[in-house]
């Protein structure tokens, strides 16, 4: 991240020596410079291509650690080409730290290779949304042709759900990895739950996953996959970094809950859609390069001081950003739910979220029954899965 330079490396407490990762244009173009100390409290020199840390709680340590250029290299620039941007990665796609990366677990159900795998990301708390978000896998997986991996966010899964996924993976032959990032301590903090899962889904794009992933797709949990997303993978998203599905504005039942067509919004777009977050592709290479993350971040420091904006903050932040950080607008049948969408368009939907209706409040489990006929056939498959995963832990 630009702000100071900031980055996370996970690792249990005890001695590690942080370092560029061998082979890199980083460890080539720079080196530790002598003044940086770790908690050692030794400076280091220039014999030594490590910084030792000591990690002493379950709370981690913060240290400053300054690079320099190496002599004859000062002019060279650190990304020569795009394919340096997944190849090393790091702060401004550079640095290539060494040091465990994000993962907390991860199975591998197939042997694939990367450019024919599919990436999906998705987050759930609770345990209403965990039963949405396996069904959402599920859908994925029957509908793709193409290997996939699911990348979920292990902050908020429970222990039930961390101990089925792998079950799950193996039965139906996908990956995945559990992948966790700490909340920077100079991020302004969210405090309600929801918001806080908010700020997951879209402010550390460019830090969750490894530096060789080239793209993700997000997907919500409560959202039901009717098509191959292997077309989604593929689209071209024009130079922009990312790509959302309007808003659909075809059910005029619902046309007084438009806030985005009056008032602040209609002034600050200027004619460009509202974007709903519920489906959305990155392009995480372009994302990187951009520094579309740190764009994310600084205005969402500025915006979130005022407890008033940002009410949809996972997609008020990049609606409100599209003049700097550019959104492709995918076609509307990526994107159907029945709040802002007409009936007669259902038909054509690759994809179907079970939104918020402003008018009536229907719990999301009822419109889930009423909305997608093939809901209750692929609960009813996950949950016959877990009754074997229980018989076959059961004591005998």
């Amino acid at each position: 991240m630009s702000n100071f330079g900031y980055f996370q490396l996970k690792a249990a407490p005890g001695l590690w020596h942080v370092r560029m990762r061998p082979g890199t244009r980083s460890q080539k173009l720079y080196r530790i410079h002598e003044d940086s100390e770790g908690e050692t409290g030794q400076t280091g020199d220039h014999d030594r291509d490590f910084e030792p840390v000591v990690v002493s709680s379950f709370s981690g340590v913060t240290v400053k650690l300054q690079v320099e250029r190496r002599p004859g290299f000062e002019s060279e620039a650190l990304l020569e080409d795009t394919q340096e941007v997944h190849q090393e990665g790091g702060w401004n796609g550079g640095y290539g730290w060494g040091g465990a990366d994000n993962v907390a677990s991860t199975v591998t159900a197939h042997n694939a290779t990367a450019d024919e795998t599919l990436h999906v990301f998705s987050l759930a708390s609770g345990h209403l949304y965990e039963r949405f978000l396996k069904i959402m896998m599920l859908s994925v997986v029957k509908q793709t042709k193409s290997p996939v991996k699911f990348w979920l966010l292990a902050n908020f899964l429970s222990p039930k759900f961390k101990d089925f996924i792998p079950h799950m993976a193996s039965n139906y032959g996908f990956d995945y990895e559990l992948v966790t990032y700490k909340w920077p301590s100079w991020l302004h903090k969210q405090t309600e739950k929801q918001r806080v899962i908010w700020g997951y889904k879209i402010l550390f794009l460019d830090v969750l996953f490894p530096l060789n992933l080239k793209k993700v797709i997000y997907v919500d949990a409560d959202q039901v996959v009717r098509s191959d997303l292997k077309e989604l993978w593929d689209m071209d998203l024009h130079g922009a970094p990312y790509a959302y599905t309007p808003f659909c504005d075809d059910n005029r039942d619902v046309d007084g809950f438009r806030f985005w067509k009056q008032g602040f919004w209609s002034n600050h777009l200027h004619g460009l859609p509202y974007h709903i977050s519920a489906l959305y592709v990155v392009d995480l290479q372009r994302f990187r390069r951009q520094a579309a993350g740190d764009q994310l971040r600084a205005t969402y420091m500025q915006l979130s001081q005022d407890p008033n904006s940002l009410a949809n903050l996972d997609q008020d932040l990049p609606n409100y950003l599209q003049h700097s950080v550019r959104i492709h607008s995918l076609p509307q049948e990526w994107l159907w739910c029945e709040t802002w969408c007409s009936q007669e368009s259902k038909g054509r939907a690759k994809t179907i979220d079970l939104c918020n209706n402003p008018m009536t409040k229907t719990p999301k489990l009822d419109n889930a029954v009423r909305v997608l006929p093939e809901w209750t056939g692929l609960d009813g498959e996950v949950k016959e899965l877990e009754k074997q995963v229980d018989a076959a832990a059961a004591p005998k």
